[in-house]
């Protein structure tokens, strides 16, 4: 019997994750046994203080990378939004599974649309995506840091801690779990992060019998946004310090992707690139040249970021 380990972080979210692309392998290949190796992450520990401070979203791979490297796992199971634009020497991304809802969700405890909110009220987030977005929506908002699993975030609202707080949709879903007073936020205007509701599997780059194993698991369509909105990272030299949010909304053989930067004070820059499916790519790298023309370039440099 073929035996296939498969690192993953210790978070009921990550644990469904790849117990999905377990079963989702089991049931492709009769005979396989698929096994998990569950990790804890600095990311998963440090919670006292914002990604930006303590390394960013990469924290939350480096252990199930080293295990990918070192020989313990095969593959590893991960959030597409959590993992870096540049992949380290000798792993590679080796199959996106079909996207699910890419959207944020507004919990408040009573329901309340981010317009009825109550000036001063305290948002948990430390995103800096959302907390742009939100700031360029509601500037008399408090936002507050809020870090951990859904759980934790969740309880924070349910306990009054925070008066609201945003998270994504597809891990609440996933997990059963959406309040049933959460308010969806159109993407068409409240933009997800790069990659958002994506599971992807992450593989050694020259294991070629795990990459045909797991080839039947790659979603197309998913595979060109995930490109397309990556490479709008990868261009400006994103990380968790940068307040990007970017999604491709793909309408049959187009593309038409949204870019969007902002900073702490709520100023939002945007930009579009439109055109086929199978040029995901290079739309990324015009949407990103477009926001950098715009006025993003000025806005790094005024946050200490810059691009590639």
């Amino acid at each position: 019997m073929q035996v296939i380990t498969i690192a993953t972080r210790k978070s009921r979210l990550a644990l469904w994750q790849s117990e999905h692309v377990a079963d989702a392998l089991s049931r492709l290949n009769p005979g396989l046994e698929v096994r998990l190796l569950p990790l804890s992450t600095k990311g998963d520990e440090i919670l006292d203080r914002s990604l930006a401070e303590i390394g960013g979203k990469g924290l939350f791979l480096k252990e199930l990378e080293k295990a990918l490297l070192d020989g313990r796992a095969d593959l590893a199971v991960h959030s597409l939004k959590d993992v870096p634009a540049e992949q380290p020497d000798g792993l590679a991304l080796g199959a996106f599974l079909p996207r699910a809802n890419p959207a944020d969700l507004w919990i408040t405890d009573e329901g309340r649309p981010i317009a009825d909110l109550p000036e001063g009220s305290r948002v948990g987030s430390s995103s800096l995506r959302r907390i742009s977005q939100l700031r360029a929506l509601r500037p008399d908002l408090e936002v507050t840091a809020l870090r951990g699993n859904v759980e934790t975030r969740l309880a924070a609202v349910r306990e009054g801690r925070v008066n609201a707080t945003i998270l994504a949709a597809a891990g609440l879903e996933r997990l059963g779990v959406v309040p049933e007073q959460a308010i969806e936020l159109d993407t068409s205007s409240w933009l997800p992060a790069p990659g958002q509701g994506v599971i992807v599997v992450q593989q050694r780059s020259d294991d070629e019998a795990v990459r045909d194993l797991i080839s039947a698991l790659e979603c197309t369509t998913t595979a060109e946004q995930a490109r397309a909105e990556r490479e709008v990272v990868r261009v400006l030299g994103g990380d968790c310090r940068m307040p990007l949010a970017v999604h491709a909304f793909v309408d049959g053989s187009r593309m038409r992707l949204h870019a969007r930067l902002g900073d702490e004070r709520g100023r939002l820059i945007d930009a579009e690139a439109v055109g086929r499916v199978e040029d995901a790519v290079g739309l990324g790298g015009e949407a990103a040249r477009r926001l950098l023309e715009s006025g993003g370039a000025e806005l790094l440099k005024r946050l200490n970021l810059s691009q590639n």
